[in-house]
């Protein structure tokens, strides 16, 4: 079913098949984390990745996606990497930082997530950028209500970022719609006004995905089509989870409780049915 001609609603029970797909994404991160250290490889991560999605039964959504067809199970952005690098020889040093970009298909429906990890111990303005980055994230999923708009989410995004420093949004890039394909509409930036945009349907499922640097705004893409870099070598994190919203609520997907600690601790409604 879809409304404004273009955004495809979920009744209950698709949700909940989406809810697999997003448990699926939610564990294989919880595995790269414990498995990020340095001297390891993002070649090594990507096998990781692909070996626990296959074995839940799932496919990986971003093997082969695009054009040029993306090469990997999982995307791996390392220190001014934004998002969409390409797993490889990269070798992880410690210090850094690296971003992970995962995507699984059950059943038809996608799940798509995404965070960022500390190789070992990082500088205290790193840590605190992907601290301001998640807590981003969870701020833009506590502000979606029945009723609400695209926009309500990404003021929140928003505000909290530009409260705490001087952090830059990156420009170009968004989260979006979800369901039956990947990537769909509509698209919710990281900037935006409160009351503008789509509305927010019961049924309706979203990708939120601050990605946040400690300079510039802008980014240049790589020579290898895919990864996209800050113009200026700064550092940047990402963070992303998939979102239902149901009668009760924010049911976050991909996380392993739903999401309930976060958003009951932000005042929100959990949706879930966990």
């Amino acid at each position: 079913m879809f409304f404004d001609q273009r955004i495809e609603i979920k009744t209950p029970e698709q949700v909940r098949a989406m809810r697999a797909a997003g448990l699926v994404v939610g564990r294989t991160l919880e595995l790269l984390r414990d498995a990020v250290r340095p001297g390891v490889s993002t070649a090594e991560l990507d096998a990781l990745a692909a070996q626990s999605i296959r074995d839940a039964g799932a496919l990986p959504s971003f093997l082969g996606y695009g054009e040029p067809p993306f090469p990997a199970t999982i995307c791996t952005s390392v220190n001014d990497a934004v998002v969409h690098g390409i797993p490889g020889g990269r070798v992880l040093a410690e210090g850094d930082v690296v971003s992970i970009d995962c995507g699984a298909i059950v059943d038809g429906w996608h799940g798509d997530a995404a965070i960022t990890v500390a190789v070992g111990e990082v500088r205290d303005d790193v840590r605190e950028l992907m601290r301001v980055t998640e807590e981003a994230l969870w701020r833009g999923l506590a502000a979606a209500r029945v009723g609400g708009r695209v926009g309500d989410i990404s003021a929140a995004v928003e505000t909290y970022v530009v409260g705490q420093g001087a952090y830059g949004i990156v420009d170009g890039y968004t989260g979006h719609g979800i369901g039956t394909s990947m990537h769909m509409d509509p698209d919710v930036p990281n900037r935006g006004r409160a009351g503008r945009g789509p509305r927010l349907k019961q049924g309706i499922a979203l990708a939120v995905e601050p990605m946040i640097s400690l300079g510039s705004c802008d980014s240049v893409l790589a020579e290898d089509d895919w990864t996209v870099l800050t113009d200026d070598g700064s550092w940047a994190a990402h963070f992303e989870h998939t979102f239902a919203l149901t009668e009760r609520g924010v049911w976050v997907l991909t996380a392993e409780d739903g999401g309930r600690a976060r958003l009951e601790a932000l005042g929100a409604p959990y949706g879930g049915e966990d």
